[in-house]
């Protein structure tokens, strides 16, 4: 019997086993694919083009009294579809270059724990999952408020040219290594200094991260029942999900697809019924650090579980409810059409004095909407657990760019939920509780105030709203997430049950979003594990193998004592601890994919692809730009309400002159914290801004020097021939489904030698391998 893994020259494709049915199509035959139909194709992309067009032409030139929201749908929707038949066909073509003759790390280093062959479709639902936090749900509210046109363009081209870009590489390059973590990437094709200084800001960015989406479930989820039973219900169905698919019925993704999708909607309707209970309410009632404790616990569990086992179930599950909310939004938009209320660009655009984030339109626009467009935190999704599961190498693509156009979308539906909200409601609902005292006259006076063309607003109408949703207030309901969450009953309640069903929708899209969260919660974990992992690997050996217990669970316990740590501080006070990193989150989650996009350009640059560097060069230099910027203006603005710097100086001043009481900081012990709060942010701003620049210079240098090189270098594994076969896309085409077809009737070999664990493999589980 031949042997599974076959080395070969860095570079060169292994033999196949020739009693083996083919492991990938021949060219020959994804061409006639691609052939098929043609002039029906042609015909179709011309009229997605054309209507693509037209929205674009009614969001950028359209200023009659009102624009339909309908054009956010069309523009965005043929724009992602176009970018990726298209652009990304493109960097695959002249970067990537993938071969499915050649074994993947899942395949290689099946572990049964981390590399597992994962079905395309779960593993896209995983991915999209781990990726799709809390930025693109409450970046773009808050850049609503400069208007809806430069956060469409942002949040559409942006994720095109760069941050599906950035998310396909990286996963694509991390798949040909073996799986590694961006870090340690970096430090392979940088050196120590450009390495060491990516593995130190991945490290406590990730961090920092990881501490604020927990802390933003948290906020969802303490006091509501409703939401803690629901998605606590999700543990074990996505455990029971992760048996059916490897024991109980292998290969039947569709089955346990329905299967788990009503087990889902059971949970989330049942939540409704055991809130209003007695004993539901007390037993699922739970404060801050209760919940606080809770998430720790399981972002430990789910880190140190096999990946098939809660992890990629679990995200898969959570996909359902992510995509069919966004789908069903985007529906209502279509079918119910609503007006746009925020003005294509508002005058807050070119001011520091916008009311909800401080500060003009560049460059904090960039990095508030972040994850919609360009995410670094995506990048280490991507060399985290992703890569470690992929099958085959063409899958990449789907997996990688597709999976960030899912969630601009989500972005971009997000926005939508802004802007067509009533302006006046908007602003009383973002702006803070210094500014509106926290009362319904207060935030009338604070709108009014504001002096917005044709923005009103009265304290009936909040008082209207508020009992509408079943909320006792919704003045000052601050960070983005109340804010969807009302713009979206607003536009459901005229697709389905009217204003009678607003405080459902409300409250529903409230435990949608502390789902859609929490899924980047705990894979966030894990991947901060395995960058632990490869960056002690480097001294102790011992530590890079992931398949070593002791390692994964000491490791697993040092990141998640770091963001566990950060997640207390910040909700037993709330004037420090994460709150206090929380503005950080933008810049640094954006310096972050600078560092991703600097490491992936040394690499096409290692492989003399020097024709094409631009596709990487563009979105880099973009990124580099604002972020920089941002950084300069946050440490060295003199205006106390953007740089941190000048706010920590106002403050020690203010305390220093005996004063009792400073801007929004009541108390000497609240004043103490802001100065302190303002030290650390300000130290950490210079502290990430520095190591990208070394990044991005020693980017820079690697990229000289491999121009003067006469030789490519490749610092992929060693390739391994491949003994499983699957489609590239989630959809076969037809010559796809018949090379199927052969393998599932070839039987006489097994997955692996005698020994192996066909099961780690994926033998069986959705997968087609011989047998």
């Amino acid at each position: 019997m031949s042997q599974l893994r076959t080395e070969a020259p860095s570079g060169a494709v292994p033999e196949q086993d020739l009693a083996l049915p083919p492991v990938a199509l021949t060219d020959a035959e994804r061409a006639e694919d691609d052939g098929r139909r043609r002039g029906l194709k042609i015909a179709i992309w011309i009229a997605v083009g054309v209507l693509g067009a037209i929205g674009w032409t009614m969001l950028a030139l359209a200023r009659s009294e009102t624009v339909n929201a309908i054009w956010f749908v069309f523009a965005g929707v043929c724009t992602y579809l176009i970018g990726y038949r298209f652009y990304s066909k493109f960097i695959e073509w002249k970067i990537a270059r993938p071969d499915d003759r050649r074994a993947t790390p899942a395949e290689y280093r099946a572990n049964g724990s981390d590399y597992v062959v994962t079905d395309r479709r779960v593993l896209y639902g995983h991915h999209f999952a781990a990726i799709a936090g809390a930025g693109p749900l409450v970046g773009p509210i808050l850049a609503a408020q400069w208007g809806f046109l430069p956060g469409t363009i942002w949040i559409i081209v942006g994720v095109i040219v760069a941050g599906a870009v950035q998310d396909y590489l990286v996963l694509y390059f991390s798949m040909r290594r073996g799986g590694r973590s961006l870090g340690q990437m970096a430090r392979d094709q940088l050196g120590r200094i450009g390495g060491t200084a990516a593995i130190l800001a991945t490290l406590v960015i990730m961090v920092i991260i990881v501490a604020i989406l927990a802390l933003v479930v948290v906020n969802a989820l303490a006091e509501s029942p409703w939401g803690v039973f629901s998605v606590g219900l999700t543990i074990p169905i996505a455990l029971f999900m992760g048996v059916y698919l490897r024991y109980l019925r292998p290969g039947r993704i569709t089955e346990v697809s329905i299967i788990g999708f009503v087990l889902l909607m059971a949970a989330i309707i049942s939540g409704g019924w055991v809130a209003e209970t007695e004993w539901g309410a007390a037993l699922f009632t739970l404060d801050k650090t209760t919940l606080a404790w809770c998430i720790i616990i399981y972002g430990f569990i789910a880190a140190v579980l096999p990946v098939w086992l809660l992890l990629a179930p679990r995200d898969y599950l959570s996909t359902f409810m992510k995509v069919g909310v966004i789908l069903l939004l985007a529906a209502a938009v279509i079918l119910v059409m609503p007006s746009v209320e925020a003005p294509a660009l508002s005058e807050f655009a070119f001011t520091d004095t916008a009311p909800v984030v401080t500060g003009s339109i560049f460059p904090f626009l960039f990095v508030t909407i972040a994850c919609g467009a360009l995410s670094g935190f995506h990048a280490l999704i991507s060399s985290g657990t992703t890569p470690k599961l992929v099958q085959k190498e063409r899958q990449t693509r789907v997996i990688g760019y597709g999976g960030m156009l899912m969630e601009s979308f989500v972005a971009l539906m997000a926005l939508v939920a802004a802007v067509t909200l009533d302006q006046g409601i908007y602003y009383a609902m973002n702006g803070s509780a210094a500014a509106t005292g926290g009362t319904v006259q207060g935030a009338v006076d604070f709108v009014m105030g504001l002096g917005i063309a044709g923005v009103d607003v009265t304290a009936q109408q909040l008082t209207d709203v508020a009992a509408a949703v079943g909320e006792e207030s919704i003045v000052s309901r601050t960070g983005g997430a109340p804010t969807l969450a009302l713009g979206l009953a607003n536009i459901m309640k005229d697709l389905i049950g009217g204003t009678a069903m607003m405080g459902f929708w409300y409250h529903f899209a409230i435990m949608f979003e502390a789902l859609f969260i929490l899924t980047a919660v705990d894979a966030g974990t894990r991947v901060a594990r395995f960058m632990l992992q490869d960056s002690l690997g480097n001294v102790m050996p011992k530590f890079g193998d992931n398949s070593w217990r002791p390692g994964v669970w000491i490791t697993t316990a040092i990141m998640v004592a770091a963001w566990g740590s950060i997640l207390i501080m910040g909700v037993t006070d709330p004037l420090g601890g994460i709150n206090t990193l929380f503005p950080l989150f933008g810049i640094a989650n954006q310096l972050l994919a600078a560092i991703a996009l600097a490491v992936v350009m040394a690499i096409v640059a290692a492989q003399k692809n020097f024709r094409y560097l631009w596709v990487v060069v563009v979105p880099l230099a973009l990124t580099a730009v604002v972020t920089i910027t941002a950084s300069m203006y946050k440490i060295f603005s003199p205006n106390p309400a953007i740089g941190y710097w000048a706010n920590h100086v106002a403050f020690r001043d203010a305390l220093a002159a005996g004063e009792t009481s400073h801007g929004t900081a009541e108390g000497v012990e609240a004043m103490s914290a802001v100065v302190r709060n303002t030290a650390i942010q300000g130290t950490l701003s210079i502290l990430f801004v520095t190591l990208a620049i070394i990044v991005i210079i020693t980017a820079i240098v690697a990229v000289l020097r491999s121009r003067r090189s006469p030789e490519a270098v490749d610092t992929s594994d060693p390739p391994v021939a491949s003994r499983t076969y699957a489609p590239a896309g989630i959809f076969a085409t037809v010559n796809e489904r018949r090379l199927e077809r052969r393998w599932r009737r070839s039987s006489p070999m097994r997955c692996a030698p005698a020994g192996t664990d066909r099961a780690a493999l994926g033998c069986g589980a959705g997968v087609a391998c011989a047998r």
